[in-house]
């Protein structure tokens, strides 16, 4: 099955900074992937670019078979990539309904059809804190509603930068719970995150970042039988 996205060869700088260089991935409809790596190492740099916040020195940039790599974020947007950035970025002063509506869009042929009702049938603390302001949520409750403003966009590939930074060990695994929900719809995610042994469980492959190279990809069965690369490569 061709691709639903891909990336080659991807260089990023920030200014005369070069922090990218040659990292290159793909993910194919329904799968789920990660990128794993030490902090600085590009991932975000990497995520940023894909979605049209940074522009690419070089590579490509193909997605739904169509290179993207100068198209607007917008446009990339529109096409069904919709992110959860880190720090959630969730709109502070308008209500948790508020904040699930403000981007929402039905797409044909996305993979399932989100809205309102599905969104608090996965989240139902949302729908408890529906006519709370954004800053008036827990850590937690943020980040599910940054997931669920996600969702809304009904989109083709969903990006995770931090799934689960700053949570407490039960919340962690409440969201990995949903997320788990949410790759069953057969939507396709790319996930960061510092906690390895969840992203085994739920990913089938992963792409190890150094100093902005991809430098690995394996099944989660590959990586786990080789611890030496994640005390090599991410400190563990």
């Amino acid at each position: 099955m061709r691709n639903l996205l891909e990336v080659n060869d991807l260089e990023v700088a920030y200014a005369l900074s070069q922090v990218v260089f040659k990292v290159g991935f793909n993910i194919a409809p329904g799968e789920a992937i990660t990128l794993i790596g030490r902090n600085g190492m590009g991932k975000t740099t990497t995520l940023s670019t894909v979605i049209g916040w940074l522009p690419a020195l070089r590579g490509d940039i193909v997605f739904k078979g169509k290179n993207i790599g100068r198209a607007p974020a917008y446009d990339r947007a529109l096409d069904g990539i919709s992110i959860v950035p880190e720090g959630r970025q969730i709109f502070p002063t308008l209500t948790v309904k508020e904040n699930l509506v403000a981007t929402a869009r039905r797409r044909k042929g996305a993979p399932s059809n989100w809205d309102l009702d599905s969104i608090y049938q996965l989240f139902p603390r949302l729908k408890e804190r529906e006519c709370n302001l954004g800053n008036q949520l827990s850590g937690g409750e943020q980040q599910m509603l940054a997931i669920g403003r996600a969702l809304m966009t009904n989109p083709a590939l969903l990006i995770l930068d931090e799934a689960t930074e700053g949570l407490a060990p039960l919340i962690r695994a409440e969201i990995w719970d949903c997320l788990k929900a949410i790759r069953n719809t057969g939507l396709s995610l790319i996930v960061v995150d510092k906690h390895i042994g969840p992203m085994l469980e739920f990913a089938d492959r992963h792409y190890i970042i150094e100093k902005g190279r991809t430098v690995w990809t394996g099944a989660s069965s590959e990586l786990a039988s080789r611890p030496e690369l994640l005390e090599q490569y991410v400190g563990l």
